[in-house]
């Protein structure tokens, strides 16, 4: 802690403009990775409670992140490892709250449900009529490419609903800490704050996986796949765009997930989700060529 608050820059490093243009192509590799991961988890919920699937797959990421980006090297200040951990544990939160209600609902209702959260985001920072249509399109492109249906288990949609106000603060919190740190240091620590404050709730389940170490192996490939990689990916992007930009471009993920699904689950699509795919696009490329863009993240 070498650094007084006062003096520490907003951002240590420059944003890379071509972040931001290719910024969709890293979502849908990062939405891919996601969704497959959480295909793995779905499986692991015969074995474990969902709860403990998160927690393992928090412990996972945070276990790589730490020896790859080795954060301890940096100056840390009081303020940045305040935010940081705020950050871990909101996301680490939102792993938990989401696997509880998928473990309850189908997964394409539930993530339609938890984009509640980045459709909020981006309605409290949208100023353009541009922005608006956007923001629009993109949740009822969403809605549609992943078939909303209230009609499934009470408990499993209150946990869907508290992920998507935790997804909101992931997207506020990440935004701060992408800008305070590298990005993905940042991920690294948080992520390790957020495997401490919910072990009472996932570790107790857990033990099977220290029995039959298959299991835990693929609680950490879940971590690598589903938080390691995407989430990383998110640091970067939040770094060169705005952070109403940063919640619409977030759409790719359901939308992404029901092609994975009908390619690798032979789910056909039809008329509507078609359509909603084209809002979706539609939305992304309003948005990417509004002026607002690039500006820099008011946090």
């Amino acid at each position: 802690m070498t650094e007084p608050d006062g003096m520490r820059r907003r951002s240590p490093e420059p944003r890379d403009a071509s972040i931001a243009q290719f910024a969709p192509a890293m979502f849908v590799m990062g939405a891919i990775s996601q969704y497959v991961g959480a295909g793995i988890a779905v499986d692991l919920f015969r074995e474990l409670p969902a709860q403990s699937v998160a927690w393992l797959r928090i412990c996972g990421a945070t276990i790589v992140l730490l020896v790859w980006r080795r954060p301890w090297r940096r100056p840390w200040t009081r303020s940045m490892l305040g935010w940081t951990a705020a950050f871990g544990v909101i996301t680490a939160l939102m792993n938990t709250t989401f696997y509880l209600a998928i473990d309850r609902i189908p997964l394409g209702t539930a993530v339609a449900i938890e984009f509640v959260g980045p459709i909020a985001v981006a309605a409290r920072t949208m100023r353009s009529r541009r922005g608006i249509v956007s923001m629009v399109l993109t949740g009822l492109g969403v809605a549609l490419v992943s078939g909303v249906e209230l009609s499934h288990d009470a408990l499993g949609l209150v946990y869907i609903l508290v992920a998507a106000i935790f997804w909101a603060g992931y997207i506020v919190l990440g935004s701060r800490v992408s800008h305070q740190t590298s990005g993905i240091d940042g991920l690294a620590v948080g992520l390790l704050f957020g495997a401490i404050a919910v072990a009472p709730f996932g570790a107790w389940g857990s033990a099977p996986a220290f029995h039959h170490l298959h299991l835990l192996w693929l609680c950490i490939g879940v971590g690598v796949m589903s938080t390691a990689v995407p989430y990383g990916i998110d640091q970067m992007v939040m770094r060169s765009v705005d952070r109403a930009h940063f919640a619409l471009l977030l759409a790719l993920l359901p939308t992404t997930a029901t092609v994975v699904g009908a390619i690798q689950l032979h789910q056909r699509l039809g008329a509507v989700e078609y359509i909603g795919i084209a809002f979706v696009v539609v939305a992304l490329v309003l948005r990417g060529n509004g002026s607002e863009s690039h500006k820099p993240v008011d946090i």
